[in-house]
């Protein structure tokens, strides 16, 4: 550590990389280290893995209620919207129609529900998973390139003052094929 960054205030992040060597074992070695009491698991892999949701305790997905609400939305600014432009600000009366005829406004709120459902769908994506994300510490360790590849990577996230031979032992045991120590830098 340089001089100049002793009183920064940074506390560089740890990380134990570990790589199995299928995808079973992958799942199987999830289990027994969240089962081990670790938290801030993750994988990264390179296809989907079925039961990994599970593995890692992520549980219901916030999507779908993200899009419904977005849809709700879009329904309710629509149909607000065109009754407050036909009946209250300019009303016209027409062959002595009513100023609301609700079939009629059935496309335009169907078009704008869909347009706030798939925005709120991409908005929330984007915003759940905290992307756009260019760095993390674990793009450091050497063999993290083959994640998109070819391997399967678990990787665990060591609280301060945690015992890291301690946590790569733990992950061995749960059957990785190799594991590291991954020292986030000071950018």
């Amino acid at each position: 550590m340089s001089a100049g960054h002793e009183d920064s205030g940074f506390v560089a992040r740890r990380f134990v990389v570990a790589e199995f060597a299928t995808p079973e074992a992958l799942l199987a070695g999830t289990r027994k280290v969240r089962e081990g009491g670790y938290k801030d698991v993750d994988t990264h892999t390179p296809i989907p893995i079925h039961g990994l949701e599970a593995a890692l305790g992520l549980g219901r997905p916030k999507i779908p209620t993200i899009v419904l609400c977005g849809a709700i939305a879009g329904i309710c600014i629509a149909y607000s919207m065109i009754y407050f432009c036909n009946v209250i600000d300019f009303p016209i009366n027409v062959a002595n129609r009513p100023m609301h005829s609700p079939p009629a406004n059935i496309p335009i709120t169907f078009e704008l529900a869909v347009l706030l459902a798939g925005g709120s769908s991409f908005f929330g994506f984007f915003t759940l998973a905290g992307l756009p994300k260019p760095y993390h510490p674990i793009f450091e360790s050497e063999q993290f390139g083959r994640a998109a590849i070819d391997a399967f990577f678990l990787s665990v996230e060591l609280p301060v003052g945690a015992d890291a031979d301690r946590a790569l032992a733990d992950v061995r045991a749960a059957g990785a094929a190799s594991a590291e120590l991954v020292h986030e830098s000071e950018r």
